[in-house]
């Protein structure tokens, strides 16, 4: 069972600890160290299948552990003079603002933690850092963690780092499997070599099951994981789970939305080419929150009056979202007047009647520290850029991509407004490339495949707030060049009618228009 307390710990199940023991190379007299032995699971492990020279830490004394091996202090304050030929564990994760006072101390004082890290950064960074200063060369790091450190900006450093004395031979990648329990995120085991960089490419083993944890037997024989071979990672790039080829694409994709270098200065090939993105073309913002979404829906307006009518808005919800195509709206009651109770109730009867049910549930919602009335939104974000008198394109903030191959980015009319489970796209003014291109383009694979890489990832969910969307690499269109115009002109022309017949060859035309501007065969 995983328990979570004030160190970050989050204890790892029998079979899992088990699996990755069997993915020690070294003899069973091999010097072995847990650096975070919580309950002592790796080490029960460690001991039932031959290994004896063990030694272990754990900053907290209360767990108490049968195995005489280990010492109650913090890891971090260990001599890297001490040596080993196989870490192994679950390093803990707590983010800067959540660690305990003793520890940000203990770190203010840690010479590696100075040298590579800052307060943007996480303490497990600098718990795999110090794990591979104490293996000899040759050693093997063997760790389950979260996947989110491969790919984030603070993490830049370990991964610079790990490059230059080492290299990764297996990864295991579970996505979504439940190994802990009340933990949401993707895991992944890693089995890194200390030593001379570049040996060969890394086998990546990606879980295969749709449901529940792999059983012992399924782990051992790898029949729950499908294997590709990976290239081995670079410090300048970034460290994406993707095969040669689908690597290959990526940077094709890439390539394709980068700027025009300036002739004036030589370009540095040691830089990544400065792309341009979604986030300069386009004013993205998440929809309003009504603290409660079923007080405000209301099904029934036939018996409404003039002032009741005009106080509805038009809304599209995730679940209303297809690609392209909408599926249905809703009506919301929106109201942003100062007026008493008792107005209110002479001036909006039947809205008074639909809120009666929810009084009890209304007075809980969260407030933001203001007095809000009952029948008004309690965080109307974004309100003046929904109320601009032009189309826009809706996508759910959260999209789950396990069981799909694309992305529900969708045309919204003007009027139409977003709720907080859906996050609105514009174009902004004196952009000449279409909405309706916009549109497609964020619908097409490239863009599909590309989050699903580089996006803000959780498990299988793709997040699709401000900052997500705003960095996903856009194809401008040269308007010098006459047959790019007439492909953009082409792709609005099918976008607009599809939108009018939901004629799937329309769809196969985009996508044809697309594979000539990226000058990919059709």
């Amino acid at each position: 069972m995983a328990e979570k307390n004030r160190y970050g710990q989050y204890f790892t199940i029998r079979p899992i600890a088990d699996f990755m023991v069997t993915l020690i190379a070294h003899s069973r007299d091999s010097r072995v160290l847990e650096p975070s032995c919580g309950k002592g699971v790796f080490l029960d492990s460690l001991a039932e299948q031959g290994f004896s020279n063990l030694s272990a830490y754990e900053i907290d004394a209360s767990l108490g552990t049968s195995h005489s091996c280990v010492k109650f202090s913090s890891f971090l304050s260990v001599p890297t003079s001490e040596k080993y030929d196989v870490v192994i564990g679950n390093p803990p994760y707590i983010r800067w603002k959540n660690i305990e006072p003793e520890l940000k101390e203990e770190l203010e004082r840690n010479e590696l933690w100075n040298k590579y890290f800052n307060s943007l950064c996480d303490y497990l960074f600098v718990f795999i850092l110090k794990s591979i200063e104490h293996l000899e060369e040759g050693g093997e790091l063997i760790f389950i963690c979260t996947d989110y450190w491969l790919n984030t900006t603070h993490s830049a450093s370990l991964r610079k780092y790990m490059c230059e004395n080492g290299y990764f031979s297996e990864i295991y990648h579970f996505r979504e499997a439940p190994l802990f329990e009340k933990v949401t995120a993707s895991f992944i085991i890693f089995r890194y070599i200390k030593g001379k960089v570049g040996q060969g490419s890394i086998s990546l083993f990606r879980y295969n099951k749709e449901r529940g944890l792999p059983t012992p037997q399924e782990l051992a024989t790898r029949s729950c994981f499908d294997k590709e071979e990976i290239p081995q990672f670079a410090p300048k790039e970034r460290w994406v789970l993707a095969s040669q080829a689908q690597q290959v694409r990526l940077a094709r994709f890439e390539a394709a939305c980068a700027k025009p270098q300036s002739s004036l200065f030589p370009a540095d090939e040691t830089l990544q080419p400065e792309l341009n993105r979604i986030g300069q073309y386009c004013d993205i913002g998440n929809g309003m929150v009504s603290g409660l979404d079923a007080a405000f829906q209301i099904k029934d307006t036939a018996g409404l009056n003039p002032d009741e009518r005009r106080a509805l808005i038009t809304v599209m919800k995730a679940k209303d979202l297809s690609p392209y195509i909408n599926k249905s709206t809703t009506s919301y009651i929106f109201l942003q007047e100062s007026i008493s109770e008792t107005a209110f109730e002479e001036k909006y009867p039947h809205f008074a009647e639909h809120f009666r049910p929810h009084l009890e549930k209304l007075a809980r919602r969260y407030s933001y520290s203001r007095q809000i009335p009952y029948w008004e939104f309690v965080f109307p974000r974004n309100q003046k850029l929904f109320e601009r008198k032009e189309a826009r394109i809706f996508v759910p903030c959260k999209e789950r991509v396990s069981n799909k191959d694309y992305f529900r980015f969708c045309y919204a009319p003007e009027g139409c407004y977003p709720t907080q489970n859906v996050t609105a796209i514009f174009r902004k003014p004196k952009v000449r490339e279409s909405l309706e291109y916009i549109l497609a383009y964020l619908n097409n694979p490239r863009v599909f495949e590309w989050l699903g890489y580089n996006g803000i990832i959780k498990g299988d969910i793709v997040e699709f707030s401000e900052a997500p969307i705003a960095s996903i690499p856009f194809r401008r269109i040269d308007w010098q060049q006459e047959e790019e115009v007439r492909l953009h002109d082409r792709i609005t022309e099918e976008v607009r009618a599809y939108l009018h017949t939901s004629a799937s060859a329309h769809i196969a035309t985009i996508h044809q228009c697309f594979n000539l501007l990226f000058h990919e065969a059709n």
